[in-house]
């Protein structure tokens, strides 16, 4: 099956999923708890209009809208419907499994979260709203307020700010290069980081050339046709076609533990600084230099004209991680057809374009210093300020996408054949849990290098699995269920 025999209907799935909206830098969240079910579909349906689809990329202000599994119940979905979700967005991320193979533990346990955790309020609605300025923002929230605050919804958890950090990320690296293309879009690129949508967006071909399954509704329930009927033939309509699931966590950078180490790792043997290595180390663990620069197509200095690139491979260039560790976190988190047992075949690529992610996250928080430099960051007397990523992904099946690559990639010792290695940015580091310090493997010749006892540098402050319908399934809910 070929990756574009089909048709991506963008006049009804969300606009975030998309595009990234990079004109709008501003960006708030806001989390909704549903009190009146009838009121909260009247808001629900003067919504749906407002609500940006994929058509057109707006240069002003827009609003996109996802749901809890709790929130779909909430409004009256029915029983046949809610469960053809997934296992995942049924059980939700908090359960004792889900903490386990996500490593959320220790400081990171969901009792300890600011929001969607246990002793948190419980979450129905997620708002996304973008603007073009912190100005726009304000007046933009404030009208959307105005509505849901009258119509049977709370305003519950805190009000997610994010805040433009001109393309890098608080350690200082650039972020948001290695982005999936998704077949069907104007976009186009190389065969190898081009997916079928169906990896995105349910109700198109995955990369298995399967339609995921979707979440349907009994057809006496949509007398009114709003939905699609089902691609597979059967007398059901499709709530879930042109939806997404998506995983929202928040993520907390301890960015002065971060460059503290490096520097105490990296210093002479008369103790003095060395800033050169202390950037090299970084970059090995991160796999990219700050400008982001790959590390096999610039293995010894930054080189930020290479800073887009993103069209590259690790097997033939680098098969042993010289340049690039095998261990660093971009190249475990998209391994690019490098894995065993056929590194660099055709079968090995396609099995890495069966664990991508979507990204759309930001960063919040204000930097430690402005520059984002090492230097001032460590001299910096910022410490408690709370600074981080508002991680957002889309993916059409979270069992197989987020939940394998943190389980199995990021999380993973034994990655790759590695030991005592999980990735050393956002990987579990905790070294109580498993009984050893975590490391850092860097292959050399003749002999190998070694970072030993790893901090975790990247808590989790929140999180939670909505689904974001399409436009249709959102005039559905508003007057059907």
């Amino acid at each position: 099956m070929g990756t574009q025999e089909y048709t991506l209907e963008v006049d009804d799935i969300q606009g975030i999923i998309v595009r990234g909206y990079s004109k709008l830098e501003a960006a708030c969240f806001v989390f909704l708890k549903i009190t009146d079910a009838g009121k909260a579909k009247h808001w629900l349906a003067n919504m749906a209009n407002k609500i940006e689809d994929g058509t057109s990329n707006p240069a002003d202000s827009c609003m996109n809208v996802a749901f809890t599994f709790e929130g779909l119940k909430a409004l009256g979905l029915n029983s046949y419907t809610l469960s053809l979700f997934s296992n995942e967005f049924q059980e939700g991320m908090t359960c004792e499994y889900r903490s386990r193979i996500l490593g959320d533990h220790g400081e990171s346990a969901p009792d300890k979260w600011q929001w969607g955790g246990p002793k948190s309020e419980p979450i129905h609605i997620l708002l996304m709203h973008y603007a073009s300025d912190e100005e726009t923002l304000q007046a933009f929230y404030a009208n959307s307020s105005d509505a849901f605050k009258n119509d049977g919804l709370t305003q519950v958890g805190p009000k997610l700010e994010t805040l433009s950090l001109n393309g890098k990320e608080h350690f200082g690296f650039a972020d948001g290069i290695s982005q999936p293309i998704i077949a069907g879009l104007s976009k186009t690129g190389a065969e190898e980081n081009t997916l079928r949508a169906g990896e995105f967006i349910l109700g198109y071909p995955n990369e298995y050339g399967q339609y995921t399954v979707s979440p349907m509704v009994k057809s006496a329930d949509d007398s009114k046709e709003i939905l699609h009927g089902d691609i597979n033939g059967s007398e059901d309509h499709d709530f879930g076609r042109n939806g997404s699931y998506l995983v929202f966590r928040q993520l907390h950078q301890n960015v002065q533990e971060f460059w503290q180490f490096m520097d105490h790792e990296t210093r002479n043997p008369d103790n003095s600084v060395n800033p050169d290595e202390r950037i090299k180390l970084a970059s090995k663990m991160v796999g990219r230099w700050p400008s982001g620069a790959p590390l096999v197509l610039s293995e010894d200095h930054d080189r930020p004209e290479l800073g887009k690139e993103n069209d590259f491979s690790y097997h033939n260039t680098d098969p042993q991680g010289l340049k690039c560790p095998v261990s660093s976190h971009v190249r475990r988190t998209n391994p690019r057809g490098s894995l065993p047992p056929n590194p660099g075949s055709k079968g090995a690529i396609a099995i890495a374009k069966r664990h991508r992610l979507l990204r759309r996250g930001r960063s919040y928080g204000k930097p430690v210093d402005p520059s984002l430099a090492p230097e001032a960051m460590l001299g910096s007397s910022d410490r408690n300020t709370e600074r981080g990523l508002h991680f957002i992904c889309f993916n059409g099946n979270i069992r197989r996408q987020f939940e394998f690559i943190q389980q199995t990639w990021v999380n993973n010792r034994n990655f790759a054949g590695l030991y005592t290695d999980p990735d050393p940015i956002i990987g579990d580091c905790d070294t109580l849990k498993h009984g050893q310090p975590s490391t850092f493997t860097m292959p050399a010749h003749p002999v190998r290098k070694r970072v030993h006892n790893l901090p975790r540098f990247v808590d989790v402050r929140g999180g939670a699995y909505f689904f974001m319908p399409g436009i249709r399934a959102i005039k559905y809910l508003a007057t059907n269920s």
